[in-house]
């Protein structure tokens, strides 16, 4: 548990204390009352696996939509902008990939305090909803050579109907994982959010790969384009039946019955479900700044290697797309295979180990990295990819339990809403971007490499900032724990051993 606050009697007269101890010790426990059986969560196995399940597929749809815009880049960029420089319609493709990013903190700071307030449940339902509507209906936009201006303006329209209810998605999500996990496997629960980022990007990167080869580029740009965008919408209709029958978690709902009463640790936290913005950047700000550092870094990483990779393979480095998608293919099965492992060693060692792994490797094997994926062979491409590959598998593996775990019960989701998609927004999506402006700006294409150790060097600082998280209670809730057995050892460990 985290260390309590100033108690009752911080400040007081030492001599007053031991004259009058018996007083001191009843105004601590009235300050601080020791848990009692009814207090702390005992999770439901089937329940957890529940939610989990629930949240990673709609994260899952969530990365298959936007991986499947990063993978079309080139072709979206000659159906939808005039023809002419091929860069300029790459960049103006990425341009329109980055405006969903734009809206997200809106769609955060929307989605994130209604969850607080109303429940994790209904609000996840309801991005889940409107990101199907937005996808499905990019695979219906006509092109630019049959309505001219208005291709590209409804592109981003429904890219920033895309990006609104995705300022809701991860925040809500690994908020109702967090919260249904018990404390001492949170993150290996917390690692199949993140499985659903890699299944979500597999699974389009395999869709396009497979109707590319199959249709050839004349055949998906005339039309196949469309069907990874319209496989979305049954998707979403599956994900919004699984989250309609899951309960709300089991903190909020001590939250909103007002019979929260949280440990030592997190009995300063206001129990109450307000979702108030201006109370979380008054009171908070310190840890969004933290939430915003650590995002960024782990978001520009993120993007990189699974969104612009691809592009940069076939764009920059003349190889076929098809390539590129399968050698990538291959490197996210690697990783989702590891992934809950990672979840096991952060939940042994600690958030704070895994996560610094993850920044030094990007901070040091960027440049060797890259260096090997230029050198054109297959097996050094797998391997440059490889070596960054686990480098990100540390961070995803982590972050989905680390980032929760910063914030109270009552602010939880808004805040983390907030944090996250603003992070994601100045540094996540942009980063396809920035990365092609700058090798145009600059004729150089190890800049992917110099980017990534910039954005690893930034989270360096804030994972040695942050508090260690791992097996404890979430800040503003009971402790959680799996068996009846351990719930009693938690009571009587607090109770004072006998005095001879």
């Amino acid at each position: 548990m985290a260390a309590p606050g100033p108690g009752p009697d911080h400040g007081a007269d030492p001599e007053a204390i031991k004259r009058h101890h018996t007083l001191f010790r009843a105004a601590r426990r009235r300050k601080n009352p020791p848990l009692r059986r009814s207090d702390i969560t005992v999770t439901d196995d089937a329940a957890v696996k529940r939610a989990v399940k629930a949240a990673s597929l709609g994260n899952a749809m969530e990365w298959f939509d936007f991986g499947i815009y990063s993978y079309l880049a080139v072709t979206i960029g000659h159906v939808f902008f005039p023809s002419g420089n091929d860069t300029v319609q790459l960049l103006s493709s990425f341009a329109t990939f980055a405006v969903a990013f734009l809206v997200r903190p809106v769609g955060g700071m929307v989605f994130g305090p209604m969850g607080d307030r109303i429940g994790r449940k209904k609000v996840l339902a309801l991005t889940m909803i409107l990101m199907a509507i937005g996808t499905f209906a990019i695979g219906l936009i006509p092109s630019y050579a049959t309505i001219g201006f208005w291709a590209p303006v409804l592109l981003i329209l429904f890219r920033l109907v895309q990006g609104f209810s995705t300022g809701g998605e991860y925040g809500g999500a690994s908020t109702f994982i967090a919260e249904y996990a018990p404390d001492k496997r949170r993150g290996f629960f917390g690692s199949f959010l993140e499985f659903g980022t890699l299944a979500g990007y597999t699974g389009a990167a395999g869709l396009v790969t497979a109707l590319t080869a199959w249709l050839g580029s004349d055949t998906m740009e005339a039309w196949g384009w469309r069907v990874p965008f319209l496989v979305a919408g049954p998707l979403g209709l599956v994900g919004l039946y699984l989250r309609m029958r899951l309960d709300e978690t089991p903190a909020f709902q001590k939250l909103e019955n007002g019979n929260a009463r949280a440990s030592e640790a997190a009995d300063p936290v206001e129990t109450t479900a307000k979702g108030d913005l201006a109370k979380i950047f008054r009171q908070y700000w310190p840890t969004l700044i933290l939430c915003i550092a650590l995002v960024g870094a782990y978001n520009v990483t993120d993007y990189m290697l699974l969104s612009y990779m691809p592009t940069y393979l076939s764009d920059e480095l003349g190889y076929s797309e098809t390539h590129g998608l399968l050698i990538l293919l291959g490197v996210m099965v690697c990783l989702m295979a590891v992934i809950s492992q990672v979840g096991r060693l952060n939940d042994h060692f600690g958030r704070k180990p895994l996560l610094m792994a993850g920044m030094l490797g990007f901070f040091f094997l960027s440049l060797p990295s890259f260096l090997l994926i230029k050198q054109g062979s297959i097996p050094a491409i797998i391997a440059g990819m490889l070596m960054l590959g686990l480098s990100l598998v540390c961070l995803l593996g982590t972050m989905s339990a680390a980032l929760p775990a910063l914030f109270p019960t009552h602010v939880r989701y808004g805040s983390l809403s907030v944090g996250y998609n603003l992070s994601a927004s100045l540094f996540g999506g942009t980063t396809p971007l920035v990365i092609t402006g700058l090798i145009s700006l600059t004729g150089n294409d190890l800049m992917p490499a110099y980017y990534s150790m910039a954005a690893a060097l930034v989270g360096v600082i804030a994972v040695a900032c942050m508090k260690e998280t791992a097996r404890k209670p979430l800040a503003g809730s009971p402790p959680s724990v799996e068996t009846k057995k351990e719930a009693a050892e938690l009571v009587a460990a607090q109770s004072p051993g006998p005095k001879f």
